[in-house]
């Protein structure tokens, strides 16, 4: 995965992602935090409904940001972004009423939405070799991952010497350094943008161009299973996002660095799984690998349930550390090989149009799984909350099977050939059409997460 990383312009965009995550990481914990103390007991119920609302923004903003984003230069729009976040992160200290939470989610969340789908769309045009793009996506993966391991510790030992409030200010100085870092890139113009102006090729108004971008990824049977495969994803990651404090401090009756101990769990899990797959995704189709990711996170999630569940006993804390880095190791199984598709599906030239489309009815499903997970854990407790997600989870990759057939699955690009000299790989085809009673309602994606978060 490393040699990626002798490419200037990723190499500056790789670090503008890390130190971002890191701050979103110590602002994922402190949010907990808050929310405990605002609400106590029922703080899964305030971070369901303030990450719900995170997906509002994500599921709102994306797609019309997918469709001006070829009017903005890219560079500018991505350090305005982490600008913006660095802005609202810094009023996160003063809040002391739960709908100032809710206000601050929403806004620190869209600017999140403007940034992530155009980071994804430009990642393709700077490393356009098939091979090289495999090992960004799992570097990527792994930034969520360290960040979800890293961050934690982080703040557990920040926690150690100040008061939670404190690691907003992390989250501040996180995006201020994405923006110098992204300001600092050659960021290259969009593939086929300059033919696609002359020819006028995207004309109309923002929200046909965003509806067109669902038609691309609704058009292909490998990404409409990727959107269930999303929602999969979501429910295990919500019940980790929204539940985490109480399963530890309530039920288990730990202290607040154990809180941030489960999530580390949760991202190694997902570290070791993102580490794996470059090498396996050269032998096993990503099909395989993803559906049976899907079907992972449906089998943890019953087991979340059969834990919950069973009688007090001190071996539930490691068995809660097991489940939740399983939990991470199937969804990574899943999200990591997922801009391959989009890559392969979509063209060059329409790619932002498709990842902000990606991002956002993928981002759907947690808009349903977050206040599942946090209103159904306060209103009839974390067994049926575990139930509910395993029984959604489950439909989801199953549905996901069966919609992808073998057939479906698309043909790698070549990334070298006998000599060891780049590959010319052949033009991508067009997506087949949707018929025009299509529609375009679906559930989306989180983290990672985290990950926008």
């Amino acid at each position: 995965m490393l040699p990626v990383l002798r490419n200037r312009t990723y190499r500056h965009l790789f670090a503008a992602q890390v130190v971002a995550l890191t701050g979103t990481g110590l602002a994922t914990v402190a949010l907990g935090l808050l929310a405990y103390d605002l609400a106590g007991p029922r703080a899964g119920s305030v971070l369901g409904t303030a990450l719900a609302i995170k997906m509002v923004a994500y599921v709102a903003v994306a797609p019309a940001v997918g469709a001006l984003a070829h009017r903005l230069p890219r560079r500018a729009l991505m350090a305005g972004s982490d600008l913006a976040r660095a802005a609202v992160a810094l009023s996160l200290p003063f809040v002391d009423r739960v709908w100032q939470v809710y206000l601050l989610v929403f806004l620190l969340q869209a600017a999140s939405a403007a940034f992530t789908p155009t980071f994804q769309a430009v990642i393709p045009d700077v490393l356009p070799d098939e091979r090289d793009y495999t090992r960004a996506l799992s570097l990527s993966r792994l930034a969520y991952d360290l960040e979800s391991l890293f961050s934690p510790a982080l703040a557990a030992a920040l926690l150690a010497v100040t008061t939670y409030d404190r690691l907003f200010l992390g989250t501040v100085a996180g995006f201020l350094a994405s923006a110098v870092l992204v300001l600092s890139a050659a960021v290259p113009r969009p593939a086929a943008d300059t033919a696609a102006a002359g020819a006028g090729r995207h004309a109309g108004h923002a929200h046909t161009r965003a509806a067109a971008g669902m038609r691309l990824l609704l058009a292909a049977p490998p990404l409409r299973a990727l959107l269930l495969l999303n929602l999969a994803v979501a429910a295990a990651g919500s019940l980790v996002a929204v539940n985490t404090v109480v399963y530890v401090r309530d039920l288990l009756g730990r202290g607040t660095g154990d809180v941030a101990l489960a999530l580390g769990a949760y991202g190694a899990g997902s570290m070791a799984v993102a580490l794996a797959l470059p090498r396996l995704l050269d032998r096993v189709p990503d099909r395989t690998v993803m559906l049976r990711g899907g079907a992972a996170l449906a089998a943890v999630l019953a087991a979340a349930g059969a834990l919950t569940a069973a009688a007090p006993g001190p071996w539930r804390w490691p068995a809660l550390l097991a489940a939740w880095a399983a939990l991470g190791a199937a969804g990574s199984a899943v999200l990591t090989p997922a801009g391959r598709l989009v890559r392969r599906a979509v063209p060059a030239g329409r790619r932002t149009e498709a990842f902000a489309a990606q991002f956002s009815l993928s981002h759907a499903g947690w808009l349903l799984t977050y206040p599942l997970a946090g209103w159904v854990g306060a209103t009839a407790g974390l067994t049926a909350a575990a139930a509910a997600l395993g029984v959604l989870a489950a439909g989801s990759a199953l549905a996901a099977a069966a919609l992808w057939c073998p057939a479906a699955e698309p043909s790698p690009e070549p990334s070298a050939d006998a000599a060891g000299e780049p590959a010319r790989p052949g033009p991508r085809p067009e997506p087949a059409p949707v018929p025009a009673d299509d529609g375009a309602g679906r559930l989306h994606r989180l983290l990672a997460a985290r990950h926008g978060h």
